[in-house]
């Protein structure tokens, strides 16, 4: 892949952080690719993480196990990234002409020339393979499943073309981690996990919404569709209701999952976190919304330590 970068290849994207990993450390060379599947901008990876972890720890507190098992959390850690990447190279590749018309995306790799759209191709392929790797480790059942998530992931680059809410096609691909993590321990579906998968669906809508009010007058010169722009300024409320809902969901997840206080407290400080989100959003600014969005890295730190502090202080104190 490497003969197919063009010489900008040390050309920085304009929404990284000017203090990144890989426009400082990385190989010159590397830096297209690991900028086209977004390892400078790590935040998808975490949020695409997120929902693995807790649902594999929320199954093990419906198992009564006191500690989380590594190997998995190892597993799903290179799995989501590698797969974030694919996936944002696929979409970059689908959506390279609208990008080059963006000013926040035209100094991606592949419109600004970085990356050919055939090397894009191929490390669409090579980061799948990866991830293909990692849910090979686990159960048919489970491998079964996650493969059944590459329909909605294909879709989702086209759903900006054609409805005024793609960032639901995107939660219903994105989480499909919170069914898998469940399968991974448990070998089968149940209420918890799709509760949890619920949740995790509207979590998603309601940041993404954040998100896509950076992009939002672009997006109506270009014809596309957006929560953004459907919501308006009316936006607050929709993701404040979408944000309780994910709420009450989780905390129903870890009901049916016999789940304790521990958890019950963690998901109470999300919620305070949340409302933070909401209360100080300002849809007219791109920096604010950023923020408010990368804030939900620690939505996902707080739901998986209350699981992780629930299932091992629940074992010591022998409740069952």
């Amino acid at each position: 892949m490497g003969a197919e970068v063009s010489t900008n290849s040390d050309s920085r994207v304009a929404d990284a952080a000017p203090s990144n990993w890989v426009d400082r450390w990385a190989p010159v060379s590397w830096r297209p690719y690991l900028r086209l599947g977004r390892f400078d901008r790590p935040i998808g990876a975490w949020l695409l993480l997120f929902p693995c972890w807790w649902s594999q720890t929320l199954a093990q507190v419906a198992s009564r196990e006191p500690f989380p098992d590594f190997r998995a959390i190892v597993l799903f850690a290179i799995g989501a990234f590698a797969m974030r990447a694919s996936g944002c190279a696929y979409n970059d590749y689908v959506d390279r002409f609208i990008d080059a018309k963006v000013q926040r995306t035209a100094s991606r790799p592949i419109p600004s020339g970085q990356v050919t759209p055939a090397a894009a191709l191929k490390f669409v392929v090579v980061m799948a393979l990866v991830g293909l790797a990692v849910l090979l480790q686990f159960n048919w059942f489970t491998v079964w499943l996650g493969i059944g998530s590459l329909l909605i992931v294909a879709v989702y680059p086209f759903a900006k073309r054609v409805t005024s809410y793609p960032q639901v096609v995107l939660g219903l691909a994105f989480n499909w981690g919170a069914l898998v993590g469940w399968a991974a321990e448990k070998g089968s579906l149940d209420w918890p996990a799709v509760a949890l998968y619920a949740g995790c669906v509207l979590w998603t809508v309601g940041y993404d919404t954040i998100y896509a009010h950076q992009d939002k007058e672009d997006d109506a010169l270009l014809g596309l569709g957006s929560t953004a722009l459907h919501f308006g300024e009316n936006t607050v409320s929709y993701v404040g209701a979408f944000y309780g809902l994910s709420v009450i969901l989780w905390l129903t997840a870890g009901a049916l999952a016999g789940a304790h206080l521990v958890f019950f407290l963690s998901v109470t400080l999300v919620f305070l976190q949340m409302s933070w989100q909401v209360a100080t959003l300002d849809i007219d600014d791109p920096a604010n919304c950023l923020r408010r969005f990368k804030s939900n890295r620690d939505v996902g730190v707080a739901v998986l330590l209350g699981l992780t502090a629930d299932m091992s202080l629940s074992w010591f104190a022998g409740l069952s």
